[in-house]
């Protein structure tokens, strides 16, 4: 499982994220989404630990505590969604025939 830290900083980089985590055990993972257009950071990250038993303390020590002139937002990941809609190619498929 992972973490979800929200509220970063947008010059945040891995090796920070990674060095504030590492406090609370081994950090297998970062992941720092940029924006697709811009490749810029887009605000979040996540972090995935060795262990699950690693994750509670790290999660109830920094949800809330200010880094970087933020207050974090740091909570267990959910699982991602999966959005049909995006492989509808254009929703064609139920238009009919028009002529």
């Amino acid at each position: 499982m992972s973490i979800y830290i929200g509220n970063l900083p947008y010059e945040v980089t891995e090796q920070e994220v990674n060095e504030v985590f590492s406090d609370y055990g081994t950090v297998k993972r970062v992941t720092i989404p940029v924006d697709r257009e811009t490749g810029k950071v887009r605000g979040f990250c996540f972090v995935e630990m060795e262990t699950e038993a690693d994750e509670a303390p790290a999660i109830e020590a920094l949800d809330g505590a200010e880094w970087m002139g933020r207050s974090l937002r740091v909570n267990k990941a959910r699982p991602r969604k999966e959005n049909n809609d995006r492989n509808r190619g254009g929703g064609r498929e139920n238009r009919g025939n028009r002529f």
